[in-house]
């Protein structure tokens, strides 16, 4: 591989490439979601629940903690006010992964020699360039959806979390279902890391082909990695077959690729990388279903409000959650950081030790048919009619008596989830009662 060369910067997104190059959609073409504005009068009115960002950002002004390192780090590669913020935010270090397209607002900076490291939980994403200073970061608020913020040197370099407002120029329009969001993309990237061509770029999510996932990322897994775009740099944009036949598969170290002192890793975890993706999708379309409800709220009087538009929009969103069009594994899968084991430790578990949170990686990425994110305080923040829709609706899919799709989950794996969801969830509807 040649990862020498270089190509003009590309402005664009917090995790992916620029908005007008990611108009593809992700497998089979799915329509375009209308985009909701910002200040339509129904979504500014959402009183914020409080992100965890701006709850740090608070305490940090109260002097109630301080970021060792400062906003511009400490080290040759600025890792200490990373560190800090990791640890400030519970932000675990294994869920790494790099991404070295030039396909965000630091695209100056990024290549495949020194890659963009994303860090991440279910409601925090940290992204860092080394040698940098700052940090961008993005935290979830439970009832409006994402909010961006940039971590920057205040006076005397106090460590200072700002809101940034042009991360919207590409986190808000068809790669995010219409709606503020994040996203993860897929380019095939030139010899410098700025991609090729935009008409092959796409956003990612479970529903992708393999073939076409993590264009300009770096993969590490120990078994099992499908056949992508990752780890590999195309010489020709015609040939996007040979990107994926060049690939290096299962890869256990970036050592020798990149620089690993850089990073507080030396890894680009598989397993982290397809949770992301998930993540990400699934937010975006929660994010959608809420304000849209707001939407219908302030404009349709009566019982029917809280349905206004939503049907096929609650559609998709209960199709994601329930993973109805995952692409299954061509083989087992196992990453090579701690992430794996980390994310199940989050539970919660039912009272028979299970959780949404536990891994299949031998034919689909979970092991239980729903989502995580159901648990998640962006559904309980929904209207009340819209989070009762939406089990009933998830509900009645883990209890149909037709036949589940082909490599679709088993009765055992639905029945599970019923019961992990009754037994984990903040309030779960009377109707959602024990399978027997």
């Amino acid at each position: 591989m040649n990862w020498a060369g270089g190509r003009a910067a590309l402005g664009g997104a917090l995790l992916s490439v620029a908005a007008a190059a990611l108009l593809s959609a992700q497998g089979p073409v799915r329509p375009y979601k209308s985009q909701i504005a910002v200040d339509h009068p129904a979504v500014a009115a959402i009183a914020p629940a409080g992100d965890a960002v701006a709850r740090l950002a608070a305490r940090l002004d109260r002097g109630e903690v301080t970021l060792e390192g400062g906003a511009s780090g400490a080290g040759e590669h600025g890792q200490g006010a990373l560190r800090a913020v990791l640890a400030a935010l519970d932000v675990p270090i294994d869920s790494q992964v790099l991404v070295f397209s030039k396909t965000s607002v630091q695209a100056a900076h990024i290549s495949p020699a020194r890659p963009r490291a994303i860090y991440f939980r279910d409601d925090v994403l940290v992204a860092h360039v080394p040698g940098t200073p700052g940090l961008e970061v993005i935290a979830i608020d439970a009832a409006r959806g994402p909010a961006f913020y940039a971590l920057t040197a205040g006076a005397g370099g106090v460590a200072t979390f700002t809101a940034s407002h042009t991360c919207l120029k590409c986190h808000h329009g068809p790669n995010t279902a219409g709606v503020p969001g994040v996203f993860v993309g897929s380019v095939v990237p030139g010899p410098g890391g700025a991609p090729l061509r935009d008409d092959t770029a796409i956003i990612t999510d479970h529903r992708s082909p393999f073939a076409e996932r993590w264009g300009g990322w770096f993969v590490t897994a120990r078994r099992g990695e499908p056949p992508s775009r990752a780890n590999a740099l195309a010489a020709s944009p015609a040939d996007r077959a040979a990107l994926v036949r060049e690939v290096p598969r299962n890869v256990t170290t970036l050592a020798g690729l990149v620089d690993a002192s850089a990073y507080l890793a030396p890894t680009s975890d598989i397993v982290a990388l397809m949770t992301l993706e998930h993540q990400t999708q699934m937010q975006n379309l929660l994010t959608r279903v809420a304000w849209q409800a707001r939407v219908a709220e302030a404009a349709t009087p009566g019982a029917a409000r809280a349905f206004a538009g939503l049907t096929a929009d609650l559609e998709d969103l209960v199709d994601y959650l329930t993973f109805a069009d995952e692409v299954r594994l061509p083989a087992a899968v196992e990453g090579v950081s701690a992430f794996t084991a980390t994310f199940e430790q989050r539970g919660p578990t039912d009272r028979q030790g299970r959780s949404l949170r536990d891994f299949d990686l031998r034919t689909r990425l979970f092991r239980y048919p729903v989502s995580y994110l159901l648990l998640s305080p962006m559904v309980d923040a929904l209207p009340g009619e819209v989070r009762t829709e939406i089990y009933r609706r998830v509900y009645a899919r883990l209890t149909s008596a037709a036949p589940a799709r082909p490599g679709g989950p088993a009765l055992a794996d639905r029945r599970a989830a019923i019961a992990i969801v009754h037994d984990t969830a903040r309030a779960v509807p009377s109707f959602w009662r024990l399978p027997k």
